[in-house]
């Protein structure tokens, strides 16, 4: 397992950890507090789905084919990276798997037919099914069951259901954060919330 996946998988259950302690009022931590691993995982997961679908619908329509290459900067290549569109089905495949790794079931969607999406509408549609499916999932995971081992290499060999759903906002804030360089060459800033 490469370090970066293991920094990547510190960070995200760092920040599962400190959401375990928040309260619905205000955010404040209360030190020792028990909140069940569903809970401090839907609150990572609804940070970050917040976050990409306002980067998937800050995008204009027209700018959804959008790369680097884009810009011809002389002596820069971009073959392979991803078009803002392609960036934001990855996120929808992803969590579709996830999801499905979590719950212990199949995705419930065809994966390839994703690829095919093609308008904005429809890629950002998906991107919210797939969360939806993502919640679905992570309500079924229990004090009981959470740290129960799930087979997913790029996790890592000791893979829990709640380290995968946490897997969803770790591993896709690496894709948000390149759509969000594709936003500002664009001229498109997102404001907070």
């Amino acid at each position: 397992m490469s370090s970066r996946v293991l920094a990547t998988a510190s960070v995200g259950l760092l920040l599962v950890s400190g959401l375990q302690a928040q309260t619905a009022t205000g955010g404040a931590a209360i030190p020792g507090k028990q909140v069940a691993p569903a809970k401090s995982v839907e609150d990572l997961v609804d940070v970050f789905e917040g976050e990409m679908m306002r980067a998937a619908r800050a995008m204009p329509a027209d700018r959804y084919g959008f790369t680097p290459a884009s810009l011809h900067i002389a002596g820069a290549t971009f073959d392979g990276v991803r078009t803002f569109a392609e960036e934001v089905k990855h996120v929808t495949q992803s969590n579709y798997i996830n999801a499905a790794t979590v719950s212990g079931t199949e995705p419930t969607v065809d994966l390839k037919a994703l690829d095919r999406l093609k308008t904005k509408d429809e890629i950002v549609a998906a991107l919210a099914d797939s969360f939806a499916a993502v919640h679905r999932a992570i309500a079924t995971i229990t004090p009981a069951n959470g740290r129960q081992a799930v087979d997913d290499a790029g996790v890592g060999p000791n893979a829990t259901r709640e380290s995968e759903a946490a897997w969803v906002a770790v591993h896709g804030s690496d894709h948000y954060g390149q759509m969000v360089e594709y936003l500002r060459m664009n001229g498109i800033v997102l404001s907070a919330k």
